[in-house]
């Protein structure tokens, strides 16, 4: 393997160059513009602000303003008894419609009550969303619900230089000391009591010091009595309760979330013919062409009253490189009517969704490189990288993209994030080294690597959307007709929305263990972008995932029919792809 120390160097000095232009970029000021509503009407007098700044606004009796912005910026938009939405503003960012909602605070504290009454089963089902719920070796606790304050910390609240627990926990809760240290061993006491630990169920009385910190996923104290009283004489004290990411599971392996709540699904989304009756007029009419020639001639005359539609060429190209297989036709289109991709990394990520789909997979290296040097402070820019040049065949360079990735992490010029995007990258590079590992590395040097074991044994879901002010619900349809949804909406699910723009990451994944073997089903609720333009979304579905035999399909889904249910795809946890 080479030095990849010294390449570390040079690839900083390069990135940081970059990210100084993109600062500079980022400077510049615009004005953005948009329309604020209820979901029905428009709102007149919304107060709309550029935070830590004096410039602000109101919306007209039509709900429009304009401001102006920055890239960096964060927008602000407030009006009394709805609730207050904020919106990171993205170097692509022109045009902002959002939709407020009422903010009902007897129906928070109604909802709050209600969540104290949750049952294990529920709890266990939203661990993953929530980051206040915490697994003890006798169930569940949400810190909202449990007796007394329960302060629960996040991998990222925590110190990342700390070399054990010790240091972990130390000045982090109030009333609670350390003594001894990380060489000679210690402990914590809470009000002078000495603590014992709840490591993923198994409990210990002396400090893990062998317990890597960075394992860890969610931390604890549980210093009331009604608390720590299952835990019998030896957790008079205290407990410090710890979850670590390879505990995140249940006996019976990953949750299906869908088995834990009363959720059927009525076999009400679109399926694909129904979604056609919905396709733009254009599209239909070029679809409708019986012959190549006549495809043709249909797509000049369309391109004479679509030619402002970046959307219309990518359908275009789209149509004749799969329908007709004629990639060059396909290539023409897109290298005649360029401009508008050219400098905004949107349209360009839909624009290699679509190479990607049609196995075009330089082409869409080619593009993924454009967008890193429009967004080289974007996490997913290094997923995207990586990712491609592992379908070129070319996983050495792949590898090359984690490393930097790494380095620039660990050298304070991109932050770390465990929770989110993270994860996601860890369990790529992994992949790669696990199934790759003689074409990235050296001979000599194959047999010292070290490669974590997959959690993980089944179908491998990932999603990834071009547009961050993307809104959407993802449905998961299990072999019983269970569902649970996933929701990417301001409304739902503001603060992660906020940790995607803040990191720079439009990506999740979704496992399927095949414990429930059968068809799965994939629907998608459309909710909009606040820019009134399309979506791009692509899944990447992974068979047998981590194993010699793992394969996987790409499948590109231009979203813009909103508010109905659409059937995506189905899937067979073993055997494949089954539709569409």
């Amino acid at each position: 393997m080479k030095d990849y120390k010294v390449m570390g160097k040079r690839i900083v000095v390069f990135i940081c160059c970059i990210l100084a232009i993109h600062v500079a970029q980022a400077q510049e000021q615009r004005t953005l513009s948009g329309k604020v509503s209820d979901g029905k009407a428009p709102m007149e007098n919304v107060t709309v602000t550029v935070l830590n700044t004096n410039t602000a606004t109101i919306t007209d009796k039509d709900g429009f303003y304009r401001i102006p912005v920055a890239t960096g910026d964060e927008l602000q938009f407030s009006y009394m008894g709805m609730k207050t939405v904020r919106i990171l503003v993205e170097d692509v960012t022109r045009i902002l419609n959002p939709i407020m909602i009422p903010d009902v605070k007897e129906l928070d504290e109604v909802v709050v009550t209600q969540s104290r009454r949750k049952s294990q089963k529920d709890l266990e089902a939203d661990y993953n969303e929530d980051p206040k719920i915490i697994r003890t070796a006798f169930g569940y606790l949400h810190a909202d619900a449990a007796p007394g304050r329960l302060q629960i910390m996040k991998r990222e609240d925590l110190s990342i230089a700390a070399l054990c627990i010790l240091e972990l926990v130390n000045g982090r809760w109030p009333a609670v000391t350390v003594f001894g240290d990380c060489f000679k061993g210690g402990g914590v006491t809470v009000r002078g009591n000495t603590a014992i630990y709840d490591i993923d169920g198994l409990i210990v009385q002396d400090a893990p010091l062998w317990l890597d910190v960075n394992s860890i996923d969610r931390i604890t104290i549980l210093g009331n009595l009604s608390l720590t009283t299952s835990y019998g004489s030896i957790g008079q004290g205290a407990v410090v309760v710890i979850n670590t990411n390879s505990g995140n599971r249940t006996s019976k392996g990953f949750v299906d979330k869908a088995k834990l709540r009363n959720n059927f699904y009525k076999d009400d989304a679109l399926d694909s013919e129904a979604i056609k009756k919905n396709w733009p007029t254009y599209k239909k009419e070029l679809y409708a062409s019986e012959s190549f020639e006549a495809a043709q001639a249909k797509f000049k005359e369309l391109a004479n009253t679509h030619s402002n539609s970046p959307y219309f060429f990518l359908d275009s190209q789209a149509y004749f490189t799969k329908e007709w297989d004629r990639v060059d036709i396909g290539e023409d289109i897109i290298t005649n009517h360029f401009t508008p991709y050219a400098e905004n990394p949107v349209l360009l990520k839909a624009l290699a969704y679509q190479y990607q789909e049609q196995g075009q997979n330089k082409k869409a290296n080619d593009v993924y490189k454009e967008i890193f040097l429009l967004r080289p402070n974007y996490a997913q820019s290094y997923l995207d990288m990586a990712k491609s040049y592992r379908e070129m065949g070319s996983p050495e360079k792949s590898a090359s993209l984690h490393l930097r990735y790494n380095y620039l992490q660990q050298q304070g010029f991109m932050e770390l994030d465990t929770t989110g995007f993270g994860p996601i990258m860890d369990r790529e590079f992994n992949n790669l080294l696990a199934l790759e590992k003689d074409a990235v590395l050296e001979s000599g040097k194959r047999n010292k690597l070290f490669i974590a074991q997959e959690d993980f044994d089944g179908t491998r879901l990932v999603f990834e959307w071009n547009d961050g002010e993307a809104e959407f619900e993802l449905q998961f349809v299990n072999p019983e007709k269970q569902y649970h949804i996933w929701k990417h909406s301001l409304a739902d699910n503001a603060e992660s929305i906020a940790r995607e723009k803040a990191f720079g990451y439009n990506v999740m994944e979704e496992l399927i263990d095949g414990s429930l073997p059968g068809t799965w089903q994939v629907n998608v609720n459309y909710l909009g972008n606040k820019s009134l333009t399309p979506t791009y979304l692509k899944a990447t579905v992974y068979y047998n995932y981590g194993k010699i035999s793992q394969r996987k399909e790409i499948k590109v889904f231009k979203l813009n029919l909103k508010n109905v249910n659409q059937e995506l795809f189905k899937v067979q946890s073993v055997s494949g792809l089954v539709s569409k």
